[in-house]
């Protein structure tokens, strides 16, 4: 499923809309995008699994990783 997201004024979610059909293991990053980033390539399903109840979004990482590792530390 896809969603649209605006993130100002505030967070809004839109409508969720189909991109695959099936069911595909994806938890975590266990998926992989073409470097052209046009194609997604995910690990199909064989049995059944129990569907995820939540989803976790993280906004503004960048920002606070930044301040935990500033430019020039490795």
């Amino acid at each position: 499923m896809a969603v649209s997201i605006e993130t100002k004024p505030g967070f809004s979610a839109g409508s969720p809309r189909m991109l695959f059909e099936g069911r595909y293991w994806a938890s975590g990053h266990d998926y992989r995008v073409t470097p052209s980033g046009d194609r997604f390539v995910f690990i199909k399903e064989t049995e059944q699994q129990a569907a995820p109840t939540q989803i976790n979004i993280v906004q503004n990482w960048f920002e606070e990783l930044k301040q935990r590792v500033p430019a020039g530390k490795k």
